[in-house]
């Protein structure tokens, strides 16, 4: 009920919920002004029609900041923060309040300071610098009207002092306050670059340059989390199968290395096309590409290998060279939970040499080998026997 009402008065958005949270911060120094404004017409420094009009002022200031951020509607400028108008506003309540709290006049100076203190989130130098002039230049139009209006309450002596300091001090914090907005502006923008190149770091870890497919290393770590997923689960069955394109050496040769790199990432794009959503396609070295394929069987698993061959040989594989198209030779075959991943991909790359000896262009299948038996010497010796690749 708490996280929901939060919701709801600060925006589920961080960025928008950050920017109302500064707001109502500041919001809630001016409406405990508010409470000191009470205090000041009891004990005779303020005038109550001056109060009531000075604390309509500061509500409605608090009321239309806080609108116009809950609604979204700061996001449409530039600084969606809004920081320069609010801390004019901000400035203009204050001076205001300067003029109408005759002896206790002097405590509202510390205001222009703490409002300025707010520009560090988002305030540029050039709006550090209107904030600054318009405060002096305000505040010595005020303290002049003062002066001449009740100079018994704003004597000149004090009054002098009192402007000398504004423009002083005034400037020095809306200059430090740009320096320091300024300077988390760099902050951040260092933080997205550092971002975006672990991104890059990420990619060049996992992916395989040329392709885009995810590369040796990545694959293994893929391999193993499924090993571990069916040795824990006993489901999620897999096969891999390892892909050669055929004769890619005579492409090299005879139309250079930039035809056959194309060749590679065409066959890349046209293969992924063929995939299911759970199947992972790695570029194992060269011309070479290991393929998982989820809770699939081999005849399955041969029936999306034939579809791919399909798709592969239909397709142009080279826009300098048109009329070049591709086949590939794959080994096939299905993960022992039992076994070494390593066996497994031995025994898909024994099948890929089988179908490349077959005459390319097809699919082979190994089996896994038959679990252990513990019948007699004589009722195993069958089982002993090794299964030949079957060529598809």
């Amino acid at each position: 009920m708490t996280s929901s009402l939060a919701n709801w008065l600060l925006s589920t958005d961080p960025k928008q919920r950050l920017r109302i949270q500064r707001s109502l911060l500041a919001a809630n120094v001016f409406l405990a002004c508010c409470g000191l404004q009470a205090y000041a017409v009891w004990m005779g420094f303020m005038n109550a029609q001056d109060a009531t009009w000075l604390s309509g002022a500061i509500v409605a200031n608090c009321l239309l900041w806080y609108a116009v951020l809950r609604s979204g509607l700061n996001q449409r400028f530039a600084d969606p923060a809004l920081t320069l108008p609010q801390i004019l506003a901000a400035l203009t309540i204050i001076i205001g309040a300067y003029a109408v709290t005759g002896p206790v006049h002097g405590s509202t100076m510390m205001l222009l300071v703490l409002v300025l203190v707010f520009g560090v989130f988002n305030l540029q130098p050039r709006g550090a610098r209107i904030a600054a002039g318009y405060t002096v230049v305000a505040m010595g139009v005020a303290q002049g009207l003062m002066m001449a209006r009740d100079p018994v309450n704003y004597p000149f002596k004090l009054e002098i002092v009192h402007f000398l300091l504004t423009a002083a001090i005034v400037p020095t914090i809306s200059s430090l306050a740009a320096q320091l907005s300024s300077l988390r502006a760099r902050l951040q923008s260092q933080k997205d670059e550092l971002g975006q190149a672990l991104v890059r770091i990420q990619i060049l870890a996992t992916r395989d340059e040329l392709t885009g497919l995810v590369n040796r290393r990545y694959m293994m770590d893929v391999l193993h989390q499924h090993r571990k997923r069916l040795e824990r689960t006993g489901h999620h069955r897999f096969c891999l199968a390892l892909i050669d394109l055929d004769h890619f050496k005579r492409v090299n040769d005879t139309h250079g290395h930039g035809v056959g790199d194309e060749v590679l990432r065409n066959f890349a794009v046209i293969a992924q096309k063929a995939l299911r959503d759970t199947d992972v396609l790695a570029r194992w070295g060269g011309e070479e590409f290991l393929m998982l394929l989820n809770d699939t069987t081999t005849e399955q698993a041969n029936v999306g290998l034939e579809r791919m061959r399909d798709m592969v040989a239909g397709a142009p594989m080279s826009a300098s060279v048109p009329t070049l198209r591709a086949t590939f030779s794959a080994g096939l075959t299905a993960y022992d939970c039992a076994e070494p991943l390593d066996a497994c991909i031995e025994r898909a790359d024994r099948a890929l040499y089988a179908a490349k000896a077959a005459g390319r262009n097809r699919t082979a299948v190994e089996q896994a080998p038959a679990p252990a038996s513990t019948s007699t010497p004589a009722d195993a010796a069958p089982q002993r026997q090794s299964d030949a690749a079957s060529i598809l």
